[in-house]
């Protein structure tokens, strides 16, 4: 059984992807320009390969602590490759750290035409964290804002992005508190609106933070000491306090 494939094809006379030639491409396609060929099918408008790079550019960098930075510094500084750091760092990425923006996405797409305040209940009724909204710094994610703002320059905010703030909205006034729309929830409702399937929603965030991923790794290997490890004063024992072996394990 031969594996099928859509993306594209390679051999000795030339290299076809989405259908074009890779040697065209080259020089003429931007990265981020590329990136959407890549996961949609489609070159990009011009507004839609800005609103790529901006998305591309809010996800990058956000910082040491969270953890698909901890987590690819402390395994690179066990004595792996840079590879092995990239994927433990990729590794760190999960439905409370971008992952939000696959399930954000998923809850955009199915359930744009619902009456916002129902779907914040229901939620509510079956104790469901809303994907997409809340931040740990932020009441009002500045990322957000600029993303949100740049859609609307792009024209390419739509049915998604007005329900996402629909939600907002129905959140604060179910819960009496600002839950804002996040980066991933931002991100989420875009490229909903740019007709991108929910399902590849992850790589939004995926892609950029790589190259994140490998600046901090490089920084760690050349300014820090090998073997990360947590010093006494930032652990708490919980455990049992000291005690003796019962007579019945002694062995020896």
């Amino acid at each position: 059984m031969k594996w099928k494939t859509s993306i594209a094809k390679s051999s000795p006379e030339e290299t076809l992807i989405r259908g074009y030639k890779l040697e065209e491409l080259i020089g003429n396609l931007s990265f981020s320009e590329m990136i959407f060929l890549e996961l949609k099918g489609e070159l990009p408008s011009e507004n839609e390969a800005k609103m790529m790079d901006a998305i591309l550019v809010a996800s990058t960098e956000h910082g040491i602590a969270p953890p698909s930075i901890t987590s690819a510094r402390i395994a690179f500084s066990g004595g792996n490759p840079i590879s092995a750091g990239v994927a433990a760092g990729v590794l760190g990425i999960g439905d409370h750290h971008g992952g939000a923006i696959e399930q954000c996405a998923k809850i955009l797409q199915e359930n744009h035409n619902a009456n916002p305040e129902e779907l914040v209940a229901r939620f509510r009724q079956e104790k469901k964290r809303l994907p997409g909204f809340g931040h740990k710094i932020y009441t009002t994610d500045p990322r957000t804002a600029e993303l949100f703002k740049l859609a609307k320059k792009y024209n390419v905010y739509g049915k998604n992005c007005r329900f996402a703030e629909q939600l907002e909205s129905a959140l604060e006034k179910s819960s009496g508190r600002k839950l804002c729309i996040n980066i991933d929830g931002a991100v989420a409702a875009i490229t909903s609106d740019m007709g991108f399937d929910w399902r590849i929603g992850k790589g939004f965030f995926i892609i950029p933070r790589v190259v994140s991923i490998i600046t901090h790794l490089h920084e760690e290997w050349t300014k820090e000491e090998p073997f990360r490890r947590l010093d006494e004063n930032e652990v708490n024992y919980e455990g049992p306090e000291k005690r003796d072996l019962p007579q019945r394990f002694r062995r020896k």
